[in-house]
């Protein structure tokens, strides 16, 4: 199987860990960790692996400059900045920010100033407004003669989404190494992508564990669905196991369009059949929200194992994972692998409400 350019950024393979106290504690699944918070740049996490086929293509465009947008607390966004420092390559992060205010300099957003990214803030209350800035910003570096590339919220497209096929290929390869045999694998679903990945890179090594994605964000499951599946098949396509997509952005600077509502009316179910399964009922209020489920995972995950969750994503996946335990779908017969997608520079803009109670 032939895959598109990609840039070494190391960020695998990562370990495949035990968490035996953890496991005791909740009485259930044996659990390993796959901790892709572990990867080499800028404190790590997941979004690297997508990065390496990002930038490669950029690079592969002769790209001179890079624009990403997400939230002020993104982890994608400090990455991308991480990356482009790496490799030479300029960094525009169009973020999202509470009502306009200037948020404090701490956490990712910290971080990304230091790695030298050029940011350009806007209003969180119009999701459109960012992508407006951000094809406004494209469109303005090339009237300059630059030649800026575009990954779009996550790196959550098709090309990006191969990153997380080799990670399939270690977890496949780690657990074979000491017997274990997964019955699942669990994630923190947002933008999909690492969901997406995950599902192709299954099929790619002939496993049958399901993807399981704990939703971190509160809008309709049908269209995170929909969402998800598209990536998979865009991903598919650039690896010959399916027709090929036209990408909707990069070079052109174009965000990839919405699911239309055939494709959300057929989300789930088409999720479904790709092995995929998406959990609703951890997302609390909503994005960010950090509800009771949150701090019990922190603090368990911490006091069993040492192991550091963030707020956002991993402790909202760790939260869907102890659910499904106690409410008895997973026993102690199974072996679950977490996925520790990374993210914890979001702990310290968040210490008064993860501390609450």
């Amino acid at each position: 199987m032939r895959f598109p350019p990609r840039v070494d950024l190391g960020a695998g393979p990562t370990p495949l860990e035990e968490a035996p106290r953890l496991s005791a504690a909740l009485g259930g699944p044996r659990i390993l960790v796959k901790r892709d918070d572990l990867t080499p740049l800028a404190m790590g996490g997941n979004k690297l692996r997508k990065l390496e086929y990002l930038l490669g293509h950029a690079l592969a465009g002769d790209a001179d400059a890079v624009i990403t947008t997400g939230a002020h607390t993104s982890n994608h966004a400090r990455l991308t900045a991480a990356a482009c420092a790496r490799l030479g390559l300029e960094a525009h992060l169009v973020l999202r920010v509470p009502d306009g205010t200037a948020p404090a300099v701490q956490g990712n957003l910290l971080l990304d100033r230091l790695l030298g990214a050029h940011i350009h803030p806007v209003d969180a209350a119009d999701s459109s407004g960012a992508t407006a800035a951000v094809l406004a910003l494209a469109a303005e570096l090339r009237a300059a003669g630059r030649r800026p590339y575009v990954i779009p919220t996550g790196g959550s497209v098709g090309r990006g989404a191969l990153g997380y096929v080799h990670a399939a290929e270690e977890i496949a390869a780690q657990a074979a190494s000491i017997d274990a045999e997964p019955t699942a694998v669990f994630t923190a679903t947002g933008s999909g992508g690492t969901h997406a990945g995950l599902l192709a890179g299954r099929r790619v090594c002939g496993e049958d564990w399901p993807v399981v994605g704990v939703l971190v964000g509160g809008d309709d499951p049908a269209v995170f669905a929909a969402e998800t599946l598209a990536v998979l098949r865009e991903a598919e396509g650039l690896l010959g196991l399916g027709p090929v997509r036209p990408e909707a952005w990069g070079m052109t600077g174009i965000a990839p369009p919405p699911p239309a509502p055939a494709e959300v009316a057929a989300g789930l179910d088409g999720l479904r059949a790709a092995a995929g399964e998406l959990l609703a009922g951890y997302v609390g209020a909503g994005y960010g929200d950090i509800t009771p489920g949150v701090r019990e995972a922190l603090a368990l995950a911490a006091r069993t194992e040492g192991l550091i969750l963030d707020p956002v994503y991993t402790a909202k996946a760790m939260a869907g994972l102890i659910g499904e335990i106690r409410a008895g779908h997973l026993g102690a017969d199974d072996t679950v692998v977490f996925l520790h997608t990374g993210g914890q520079p979001g702990l310290f803009s968040r210490a008064g409400e993860v501390l609450q109670g």
